[in-house]
């Protein structure tokens, strides 16, 4: 058995978009990997067989993994961009998506048709028509209305346009969108045979959530219409393909919806947080709509388990489906303690788990009760598995080299009263090769979020630090995923009770495991865990070294910079700058930033617009300005999601430099 290394990752394959086809005899997936020479991931689709149960790669140009099944169950609709003119065309601007057609049993993949826009999701209606979404700005000229001269005008002007931005209204950038100011994901009907292209939402709407009924004649969509500021709230729409009639169903101002489906013929099942109780992070809960009555009725009144996967790993890449409808149910997703499992819930608020056992779920399809699912299971890597209701089954190996040649730690379980009643439950990662008369360094590492959680899951940069001598100690304190609404709200209590969980933890940590040496120890996390980081070398020197990532450090300027500022600084600390400045600055950690002792490094992202640039530079510089020992690493062309899908040599250096601070302080 070997180590693992640093560059381990760089080899993993990602598991996403697992699907059906409409027959239920194959499963269509995407596969990622790294180009690490060419610093980019590789992506292509693969197919399974649901009888022979044998899988294979379906695709081979690299760049394919959105897919839909067409209604024949023998081909396979995707887009791409196979075309050196297309290429150019999109290099100079033009709005397009190119979509292609491949069989299942062979041949290569055909064009099928373009739509004339930058399309983000795609359903079929029938052989030529289609239900797409787009995104579209209304201060700019629909290119396809223009003749070749116009359009040649119209990109000089957009190319010309780039060297500045125009924002009027917030949010005006987005993270890993970069400026979105009046860009809308809209609605459209598009027909392939006469090449037309008809918008069903209006120009200011921005929809979040479609699905068409089961015979295809009207969709239930959620939208939100603004011009100056998005609001949290949202409402659920009907759109009856036939006669292009479009109904608001629900209140705009009531809830925020999520997700939206039909079930059980003219129902229309949804999850929506109201918000009023636990503010931004208060669990959904479901809802009715009769299409006929328009009824709303809360299904799950009592409800309090949070409904989506918030099981952290850093060996994911790319997205699938976390709720679907099948027969008389819809499938959901939950985050129970530290795992993640799939659930049914029937028309009459009745809900069942359907898997069981530990770890992650991290995608789904279904079809007649037959699951097909993306998991990490035993400190495995994703892998494709099956449940038969009963039993789950390994189908892929694509990551079975890493427990059968490397070095894997198992992370053993530890459960720490912080306050009477309170039990937070954390783990710990004893150095490969460990042994019981030797000192060890030791590393302390804080999720995001805050509303996420760990678990007993395969997460690289952890596993690598083990292997490198180091003990590795992580918790979910209160603010956590997994459990009730009350344990996830820390409103109002950033700093406080969620630091005193986890030095309470790390008291327990060091207690039971003396090989730690309590002169070597470090901290370390990524936004939330940053923002823990930030407080927690203003508050105490017990820690020798500290890697702060992606982080908080003052919620006064978080307020106006960051995507997500003016809403969740607000709901996280139940004030604004002008109604109580105190109150934001009482729990930034800037404010303590002139007690800091602690060695640290800093890692931030230039396109990181969740929690912006500003943040670390602010905290960066009080460490310099007061002579503390700092480092700053920022990264170019990256977002908040470096370390999990940011170019690989990119991944690679921030994972260095982390190590290298480490070594340099705690060894």
């Amino acid at each position: 058995m070997k180590n693992i290394i640093l560059e381990d990752f760089t080899k993993y394959k990602s598991l996403s978009g697992v699907r059906h086809s409409p027959d239920g005899k194959y499963v269509c997936f995407a596969v990622h990997e790294m180009d690490l020479e060419e610093n980019k991931y590789l992506s292509n689709l693969w197919l399974y067989n649901v009888e022979d149960k044998k899988y294979f790669k379906l695709t081979g140009f690299n760049k394919e993994s959105s897919f839909i099944w067409q209604r024949d169950s023998e081909n396979i609709l995707f887009s791409g961009m196979r075309n050196d003119k297309d290429k150019e065309k999109k290099e100079a601007g033009e709005e397009f998506t190119q979509f292609y057609k491949i069989n299942i049993h062979g041949g290569e993949a055909q064009k099928a048709f373009r739509v004339p826009m930058n399309t983000s999701s795609i359903k079929e209606i029938n052989e030529y028509t289609y239900l797409i979404t787009a995104i579209f700005n209304p201060m700019q000229k629909d290119l396809n209305l223009l003749d070749e001269k116009e359009k040649a005008e119209e990109l000089k002007k957009r190319k010309e346009g780039k060297d500045y931005e125009i924002m009027d209204e917030i949010p005006f950038w987005s993270n890993g969108q970069g400026f979105i100011n009046k860009c809308r994901s809209r609605l459209y009907i598009y027909n392939s045979n006469i090449k037309s292209l008809e918008a069903i939402s209006d120009e200011y709407m921005d929809v979040s959530c479609c699905n068409l009924n089961k015979d295809k004649t009207c969709m239930a969509f959620i939208g939100q219409t603004y011009k100056n500021k998005a609001s949290l709230k949202n409402a659920v729409y009907l759109y009856d393909i036939g006669s292009k009639n479009i109904e608001q169903l629900t209140s705009s101002d009531k809830l925020s919806y999520d997700y939206v489906d039909f079930i059980n013929g003219e129902n229309i099942i949804c999850t929506a947080n109201e918000g009023s109780r636990y503010g931004l992070n208060e669990n959904e809960r479901f809802y009715l709509i009769n299409t006929k009555s328009k009824e709303e009725t809360l299904l799950t009144p009592e409800f309090e388990t949070s409904l989506w996967n918030s099981v952290g790993s850093d060996c994911r890449y790319g997205s699938s489906k976390t709720k679907m409808v099948d027969g008389e149910y819809l499938y959901f997703i939950t985050t129970e303690n530290d795992s993640s499992f799939i659930n049914r819930i029937e028309i009459n608020g009745k809900i069942q788990k359907v898997t069981t056992l530990g770890g992650s779920v991290d995608g789904y399809t279904i079809k007649d009760g037959n699951i097909i699912f993306v998991g990490l299971r035993d400190m495995k890597l994703q892998e494709l598995y099956s449940f038969n209701g009963s039993k789950e089954l390994q189908i892929t190996d694509f990551n079975e080299w890493i427990v059968s040649d490397k070095k894997v730690v198992k992370p053993e379980k530890i459960s720490v009263e912080t306050e009477p009643g309170v039990i937070i439950e954390g783990w710990i990662l004893k150095p490969v090769d460990f042994q019981e008369n030797k000192k060890y360094p030791g590393i302390l590492d804080i999720h995001g979020g805050p509303k996420t959680v760990y678990g007993e899951v395969f997460f690289h940069e952890m596993q690598y630090w083990a292997n490198e001598g180091y003990f590795v100690f992580f918790c979910n304190p209160r603010g956590s995923d997994g459990r009730d609404n009350s344990f996830a709200d820390i409103r109002g209590k950033y700093g406080t009770i969620d630091y005193d969980d986890l030095m309470k933890f790390t008291d327990a940590v060091l207690q039971k495991y003396k090989a730690i040496d309590e002169s070597r120890i470090g901290v370390t996390g990524g936004s939330y865990g940053g923002f823990m980081t930030n407080w927690i070398i203003g508050h105490t020197n017990r820690f020798k070294a500290a890697a702060s990532q992606r982080s908080i450090s003052n919620w006064i300027s978080m307020f106006g910079t960051s995507d997500i500022g003016y809403y969740f600084a607000e709901d996280q600390n139940g004030a604004t700058p002008w109604n109580n400045q105190e109150k934001l600055w009482e729990h930034s950690p800037l404010k303590y930033a002139d007690r800091v002792k602690t060695p640290t490094l800093f890692i931030h992202s230039e396109e990181d617009y969740r929690c912006w640039l500003v943040e670390g530079i602010q905290m960066f510089t009080a460490l310099k300005y007061n002579g503390v020992e700092a480092r700053m690493c920022m990264f170019r062309g990256e977002s908040h999601e470096l370390s999990r899908s940011g170019k690989p040599k990119h991944r690679i250096k921030r994972l260095k430099e982390i190590t290298e601070w480490f070594n340099i302080h705690l060894k």
